[in-house]
């Protein structure tokens, strides 16, 4: 197996994208820590599924904008496992809307989970990974962060941020033994997009040169991929997960 025996921690585990990546990591042989905010029902029926599986998995609570609470999960996973080997940093909120009409609240929600939130997990996961000179960091970012979008002023600048603090991060950490990468999904089949009108869906699938709405699964064999030491050579890229999105 791929991942036999390594600590995962996946943030934003218990639905879509991140649930998808803890299974899949789970079925490859690592010990998943599946951390969830708010839907701690969904967390633990997705650990409950995975062990019933063959699987190894916990949950573990934490707001990834607190910094409080994102030191409180560190502080279980060494005691419990004593090391992490794999970060993906998935947690993120999408409240698109036109610039002019973005309540500062909503700013401030997108600007603490996606931005803060990836920062504060990759930030305290480096300190346990550099001990033992070796671990691999995966942020979630998007084709938004890289080609904009009318409606994602904010939700796109968070992910540029990622983008860019994955590519600074790579340089800072890689003589520590951490490998830094990000991925960027398209338009992926998650409870995310079911917000997003019919039309402008139908839009978005047009401009993807393969001409369909990408699945979870596309997205978690990336980051199977970026786990792995088949990746052992591959730091401060942003993998593109978008079916070709040509416009």
């Amino acid at each position: 197996m791929m991942l036999q025996d390594k600590i995962c921690l996946v943030t934003g585990a218990s639905r879509g994208i991140g649930r998808e990546i803890s299974r899949l990591l789970a079925g490859n042989g690592a010990q998943v820590i599946l951390n969830y905010n708010s839907s701690a029902t969904a967390a633990q029926k997705l650990a409950d599924e995975i062990i019933a599986e063959g699987g190894k998995a916990t949950t573990v609570k934490a707001d990834v904008s607190s910094r409080e609470e994102v030191d409180e999960m560190f502080k279980f996973i060494r005691k419990e496992f004593k090391r992490l080997d794999v970060l993906v940093n998935n947690a993120g909120i999408l409240r698109d809307n036109l610039m002019l009409m973005t309540p500062d609240s909503d700013y401030d929600a997108i600007m603490d989970v996606n931005l803060k939130g990836t920062y504060n997990c990759m930030q305290r996961a480096a300190k346990m990974m550099m001990r033992k000179q070796s671990g691999k960091i995966i942020n979630m970012a998007s084709i938004i962060g890289r080609y904009g979008n009318a409606g994602q002023v904010v939700y796109g600048g968070t992910k540029a941020g990622v983008i860019g603090m994955t590519m600074s991060a790579a340089k800072e950490l890689g003589p520590l033994g951490i490998t830094v990468n990000a991925v960027a999904p398209g338009l992926i089949e998650t409870e995310m997009i079911d917000q997003l009108k019919d039309e402008f869906k139908a839009k978005l699938i047009d401009n993807t040169a393969l001409k369909r709405i990408g699945k979870p699964i596309d997205v978690a064999r990336v980051v199977l991929f970026l786990s792995s030491e088949l990746s052992d050579y591959v730091s401060g890229q942003t993998i593109g997960v978008d079916g070709c999105q040509v416009v």
